[in-house]
């Protein structure tokens, strides 16, 4: 059973910087495939950013050239870098993990739909504001 522990969010001023970071304890981190994603409020819950095993990364176009997703296998940690952030980011942000199917078959696939992810953290909340 994987773990997922998101910190990093906070309330900040339009135009600022966010750093969140997503600690996973279980498993076999290297392996996973690792997603962002959140969900504001009266809002379903959106796709951000994933990144592969084998480090593909991709993202939504809202965030593309502002959010960076980012791992370090050594320290089980996903980050997302997040800049010029806007109101519209306001929300409750996810981290999800999948149980590493991919690397064990070697395929290279980007994750972008919740359902392909099998476990999540319990959020951190981004505050945007003016």
């Amino acid at each position: 059973q994987v773990q997922l522990v998101e910190s990093g969010g906070g309330s900040v001023r339009i135009g600022d910087s966010l750093r969140l970071s997503c600690t996973a304890s279980g498993g076999t981190f290297s392996n996973t495939a690792l997603g962002w994603f959140r969900q504001a409020p009266g809002k379903e819950r959106e796709f951000l950013a994933t990144i592969s095993w084998s480090e593909m990364t991709y993202y939504q176009d809202s965030v593309k050239g502002r959010f960076t997703i980012s791992r370090d296998n050594a320290k089980n940690t996903v980050y997302l870098q997040m800049n010029n952030l806007k109101a519209e980011d306001t929300a409750l942000y996810y981290c999800a993990a999948d149980r590493g199917v991919d690397r064990q078959y070697g395929v290279q696939r980007l994750r972008v739909g919740a359902a392909e992810y099998d476990y999540w953290g319990q959020g951190t909340q981004v505050t945007v504001s003016s």
